[in-house]
């Protein structure tokens, strides 16, 4: 392989396995906010073990997802030279913003949430989990904005051989990056979601502490519906963008060939250039696609004969990759509907089998996450970013093949080891379930005294 695609290969990995912690940062640190705030509001101990318990799951995925994450930005000066050279003066901005504003005020209170427990006030304590959560989101909304910039540019000109920012407000209000950072934020809120009611399944099963993982699954079970439906709704949305702004992609997420109106939706054929979906006899939904590009019955739709082969996305990867997205997000509906229907009716522990597929569920939200970066990413071919840059022209010139094969091997022997840390660590923990003793958090009154 060459240096091209060795660097793409080597940012793929890492990128992918850091993105294996981010989702559950966004989801757990809402979710044990809304505890701990619970507790202050209402001083039943339970909601503090829950915050306590789940926060400590947290923090593990957490610190792992830093050092993950660490190693990106340095791809974009040793791999990608020519990338950062490039678009450099509006790609940095985004990527400072959050390193400076939101890592900061994540990092900063952080520690006031792990150290100030019986230090500061309760109300105090519970802002500080809230300002990590609420930095957390931030993080990811510079980050995708800087990605949506990438998808869709806005706001700038070529000028002296490079990119130069003219307009930021525009990549701030770019829709594409908007969009797209909805859309991951309720996915990464899904995946906290269906983790805590998969662990909080293992136990119920168990009979362990049934009054405390079944608030807990309750929180998760609607907190779960809501992001789930705001998945398909803002993905929605997202895929209407897609069609506008990135025709290639869209033809390739549904192997569109031919460019025709009222096209319809492909259920399960493989995307071959001879097959086309125009009837119910080929499990088609006459018109869906259009109906779903454009809010439009009628609408035309470009095909991929319209561009030359060589600007055309690899079609196999993002077909399945978005139909076996779509697929788990319909799955993490319905799975939310019935978890929020046996929890209001008090019957949770009488569905052990439903029990037991939540269980076996925790990895699929993280399945789903990684597919939708495949379609995004893998769509965009050949261009880095979308209509200005190719992939070919960013990677750095005066890297070796043998230097990217060494240090992919380091990066991907060190996640290994990182990736079994965190699962064990997690899966340790999350057996083990919540500590009774609270005599270091809860201050005794003086009767106790």
């Amino acid at each position: 392989m060459d240096v091209l695609t060795l660097s793409r290969l080597q940012f793929a990995v890492t990128s992918a396995f850091h993105f294996i912690f981010v989702p559950l940062t966004l989801g757990l640190s809402i979710l044990t906010a809304y505890m701990e705030t619970r507790y202050v509001r209402t001083g039943d101990e339970t909601y503090l073990k829950m915050a306590k318990f789940w926060g400590k799951l947290f923090l593990i995925n957490f610190a792992l997802g830093v050092v993950t994450g660490i190693t990106l930005e340095f791809q974009f000066g040793m791999n990608w030279a020519e990338y950062s050279k490039y678009v450099g003066d509006i790609f940095g901005a985004p990527l400072a913003i959050e390193a400076t504003v939101a890592f900061f005020l994540e990092s900063v209170f952080i520690g006031v949430w792990i150290f100030g427990w019986n230090r500061v006030s309760k109300k105090l304590h519970a802002v500080s989990i809230w300002l990590v959560a609420i930095a957390s989101n931030l993080s990811a909304l510079w980050i995708l904005l800087a990605n949506g910039w990438m998808q869709h540019p806005v706001g700038y000109v070529l000028r002296n051989g490079r990119a130069e920012m003219v307009d930021f407000m525009a990549m701030v209000t770019n829709p594409y990056g908007l969009l797209k950072f909805g859309h991951q934020l309720v996915s990464g809120y899904t995946v906290g979601a269906f983790f805590v009611m998969g662990v909080s399944a293992w136990h119920l099963l168990r009979k362990n502490r049934p009054d405390f993982f079944k608030r807990s699954f309750s929180i998760a079970a609607k907190f779960g519906l809501a992001s789930t439906l705001l998945v398909a709704i803002i993905g929605d949305f997202h895929a209407v963008e897609v069609a506008k702004t990135q025709p290639a992609k869209f033809a390739a997420m549904e192997s569109i060939w031919e460019t025709k109106r009222g096209v319809g939706l492909n259920l399960l054929l493989v995307p071959d250039p001879i097959k086309e979906c125009n009837s119910l006899e080929k499990l088609c939904i006459p018109n869906a696609v259009s109906m779903l590009a454009f809010h439009n019955p009628d609408a035309e739709i470009k095909g991929l004969k319209e561009f030359p082969p060589e600007l055309r996305p690899p079609v196999q990867p993002v077909f399945w990759s978005f139909r076996l997205m779509v697929g788990l997000g319909t799955f993490f509906i319905l799975a939310s509907i019935l978890a929020v229907i046996i929890s209001w009716r008090g019957t949770i522990e009488a569905n052990p089998l439903f029990l037991k597929i939540l269980v076996w569920s925790i990895p699929l939200p993280y399945l789903a996450n990684q597919l939708g970066w495949i379609v995004a990413e893998v769509g965009r071919q050949p261009w880095i970013v979308y209509g200005v840059l190719k992939t070919s022209d960013a990677v750095s010139k005066s890297i070796t093949t043998g230097q990217v094969i060494g240090s992919l091997a380091g990066f991907t022997l060190l996640y290994s080891f990182l990736g079994f840390v965190d699962i064990f660590l997690l899966t340790r923990y999350a057996r083990k379930g919540p500590d009774d003793d609270l005599s270091g958090i809860i201050k005794p009154t003086r009767q106790e005294v």
